[in-house]
């Protein structure tokens, strides 16, 4: 896909009269459509741009940042579709330079069906239909991790497969899942890889949004653990299955238990999931990001009370 140029002063006004408290409420509103670690995507209401989803990326402060991210977006990309044999959202990476004390980028990407985003689409399956979509993420998901044990720690790559990162290829509302049920990546602005077994993504850029005064203890206890689960299948999976609390459908959870299981290849060494320790992980999970968001909305009145700019949107809750 390419971003011409009236795409281009689009977003820019679209950015400069963003109200980050209130998206609905900008100059150009726009309409959030899910929230990550980072970013947030947006569905933004300009005509030159209501065709597209855009994943906003405020965190960067300086231009050899923006060069080494970019790169390796890129690099990231190219692995996991050419080299790992993942279907991946086709994206444009977009710069829009400094912007109010620092360097924005959004992810483009042609908005989909919302049906066919596969955490939305499981609402609506029958359970059997369910399994199956969640079967074809772990065998999406599984090529990555092959791919790293035959190439690390020359090259590894880190992944995120949970349900609400993939997109149904061919889905129609109403109608009978395909049978063969493809399934397209979508979140590629966390771009996690290892070279040599030194990791590339910098990892301060988790801590750009954190509260000031957390950002010290995240980095001590958190960050690391952060960096490493998504080089782990088994924690990957575990996730995956737990997140369908998040996903209301808890009734679920112990046929995808055993579906995960029958996934582990023996000879890995990989412990079964048990349905105590799927609940423990979601509960614990949870509450760290509860009294993590929680927090950042203190840290955003304390912006606004010193009269500094705070450059993040933050959910009014998650339902869990």
């Amino acid at each position: 896909m390419t971003i011409g140029g009236e795409e281009l002063a689009a977003l820019r006004a679209f950015e400069d009269g963003l109200n980050v408290r209130r998206p609905d409420k900008s100059r150009v509103p726009a309409r959030v459509l899910g929230f990550g670690e980072i970013s947030t995507v947006l569905e933004i209401q300009s005509a030159r741009l209501i065709d597209l989803a855009f994943k906003r990326l405020p965190m960067f402060r300086a231009e050899a940042e923006v060069t080494r991210y970019s790169a390796l977006y890129h690099d990231y990309v190219d692995v996991l579709s050419n080299r790992v044999g993942v279907r991946v959202a086709p994206g444009e990476l977009i710069d829009l330079g400094a912007r109010r004390g620092r360097r924005v980028l959004y992810i483009a990407q042609a908005k989909l069906p919302p049906g066919s985003i596969a955490h939305r689409a499981i609402q609506g399956l029958p359970a059997d239909e369910a399994r199956r979509v969640v079967q074809a993420a772990l065998a999406e998901t599984r090529k990555v991790f092959d791919f790293n044990r035959a190439h690390a720690p020359d090259l590894a790559v880190g992944f995120d497969g949970q349900i609400s990162n993939w997109a149904i290829v061919d889905f129609e509302a109403g109608r009978p899942l395909p049978g063969e049920i493809r399934l397209t990546y979508l979140d590629t602005g966390t771009p996690l890889m290892r070279r040599n077994g030194r990791e590339q993504l910098d990892p301060e850029l988790f801590l750009r949004s954190a509260p000031v005064f957390l950002a010290w203890l995240l980095r001590l206890l958190y960050l690391e653990e952060v960096l490493t689960r998504y080089y782990d299948f088994r924690r990957v999976a575990l996730d995956l299955v737990a997140n369908f609390y998040k996903e209301q459908r808890p009734d679920l959870i112990p046929d995808l238990i055993d579906l995960v299981n029958a996934s582990f290849p023996a000879g890995e060494g990989l412990k079964p999931l048990t349905a105590q320790e799927v609940t423990a992980y979601y509960k614990q999970d949870a509450q760290l990001w509860r009294a993590y968001l929680a927090a950042r909305k203190i840290d955003r009145v304390l912006h606004r009370l010193l009269r500094k700019d705070y450059p993040y949107i933050l959910p009014a809750q998650i339902k869990r």
